[in-house]
């Protein structure tokens, strides 16, 4: 098999000279790539910490040794717990999200100066950073404990049950300042259980998928070259898509019902191949937006401000001028930015650290810095892909598949709606944004997705560095 090599060992007691004994991937390989890529994340992290200090107050900050060994601290453990139980994992995934990771928390160090100085604002960044040590400390538990990802696809229907509840609860809480309802409140606690529902959804429709493929897949009639789904199959996209419009109508969340149902069309694709569910799926979400944008005030303003960003200096327009500053910030960044602290990205106000972190890399970085985020997410997700190919067991393909297009997804409308591509969503960027929910929920993606590709490379998926050609003979 491509990229596995044979041991062969003297047995004691018997006659042989050398028997092959297993066929095992380049396991130390892998872990000593992934120990040099973290030290590379670990070395970028405090070095833009540093400068920023260097930029902002012209000299090295005090915290530059405590921010130095908390990153490492995030780096190691979950890397020596990736050695001890999932030692086959790919080796690129974890050195990725903290890499994302650090430079989240080296943008949020850099604004609270600013935001404090503006606008009395409190700091974030040190919360930021407990959250990052809880979302390390659950992805080290979910490696450590779950030693089979297919154990998940027992408990499908309850964790649709859970993940239902937890998506319709924000709607029974008072909404945000700004129109949207995406939180629970329980005592001083808050959180935004769309960002866990995201993971919990991928389970069901990965387990549900594999049960109904075949009757998905193989039925209805061709028209027009593409072989459209018979009306009784419907069921399960018009139920999501009508989910998806309530979760529109009653919480005001564009960006979640977005990510669910274009999760939902991804996966659903994946595991049939068949372009005609995408039509009725890209079909009913037009009109599904279109309805209810139309109707919704909350929504119709996100639309409105989107086709008419600039009209915000209208007087007595009542659109937010987030969306035109966005523009000024990415257009005065250039190619190459104004530098690390030199911009002003706090003139977007209260969301320059949530929703439109994004600007901060945009002015600050430039062009070069923007697609240099953009592709360590791109890398990401084709991690996640790139273990769907190798992973042999179809459960296990397309829970892959749905967390990579998870977070394809989150990261498409939160950068689209900055960008003025579509209508802001008010979702964070992941890993990036401030948001304890948001950090935590995509560490737990990565967990899921270090187990998948753990269990991959054991039942012989081959090695991470194999060409896509071979990566598909794998799976066939």
């Amino acid at each position: 098999m491509a990229g596995v090599t044979v041991e062969t060992v003297r047995v004691e007691g018997s006659g042989d000279s050398g028997v092959p004994v297993a066929a095992v991937p380049p396991v130390a390989g892998r872990r000593r790539s992934e120990a040099v890529l973290l030290v590379l994340a670990v070395l970028t992290g405090c070095s833009g910490y540093a400068y920023t200090g260097l930029a902002t107050t012209g000299g090295l900050p005090g915290g530059l040794p405590a921010f130095a060994g908390a990153m490492v601290c995030l780096a190691l453990f979950p890397h020596l717990a990736v050695r001890q139980w999932a030692p086959h994992a790919d080796p690129l995934i974890l050195p990725l999200a903290v890499l994302l990771s650090a430079l989240g928390l080296v943008l949020l160090y850099r604004l609270d100066p600013a935001y404090s100085r503006r606008y009395d604002a409190a700091p974030t960044a040190a919360e930021q950073l407990m959250w990052t040590v809880l979302g390390v400390m659950l992805c080290v538990a979910v490696v450590a404990l779950l030693r089979d990802h297919r154990r998940l696809q027992r408990y499908i229907y309850l964790t649709m049950a859970v993940a239902l509840v937890l998506l319709m609860a924000p709607a029974f809480f008072p909404g945000d300042l700004y129109g949207a309802k995406r939180w629970i409140f329980i005592g001083p606690l808050s959180f935004q259980p769309g960002e866990f529902v995201k993971s919990m959804i991928a389970v069901f429709f990965a387990g549900y998928l594999v049960t109904h493929r075949d009757a998905l897949a193989l039925t209805g009639r061709k028209v027009l070259g593409m072989r459209l789904p018979p009306g009784r199959q419907l069921g399960p996209i018009l139920a999501v898509w009508v989910l998806s419009l309530l979760v529109l109508i009653f919480e005001r969340d564009l960006g979640t019902s977005l990510i669910f149902f274009g999760l939902f069309v991804v996966m659903l694709y994946a595991a049939t191949e068949r372009t005609g569910w995408v039509v009725c799926g890209v079909l009913m979400a037009g009109v599904g937006a279109g309805v209810v944008g139309s109707m919704e005030p909350h929504v119709k303003g996100r639309i409105d401000a989107w086709l008419h960003p600039f009209a915000a200096f209208e007087e007595g327009s009542g659109i937010s001028d987030q969306a035109a500053q966005a523009l000024f910030s990415f257009g005065s960044g250039g190619v190459t930015g104004s530098g690390l602290g030199r911009g002003h990205p706090e003139l977007i106000r209260f969301a320059g650290r949530s929703d439109f972190i994004l600007t901060t890399v945009g002015e600050e970085l430039g062009l070069a810095g923007t697609m240099a985020v953009l592709l360590l997410y791109a890398l990401l997700v084709q991690r996640g892909l790139s273990v769907a190919l190798r992973t042999r067991d179809p459960f296990g393909k397309l829970l892959a598949v749905g967390l990579a297009a998870a977070l394809a997804l989150q990261v498409f409308v939160v950068a689209g709606g900055v960008l003025a591509l579509i209508p802001l969503t008010g979702k964070a960027l992941p890993f990036l944004a401030k948001g304890g929910s948001s950090l935590v929920a995509n560490w737990l993606m990565v967990a899921l997705l270090i187990r998948i590709s753990d269990n991959a490379g054991r039942e012989g998926g081959g090695n991470t560095g194999r060409e896509d050609g071979e990566a598909a003979e794998a799976c066939d």
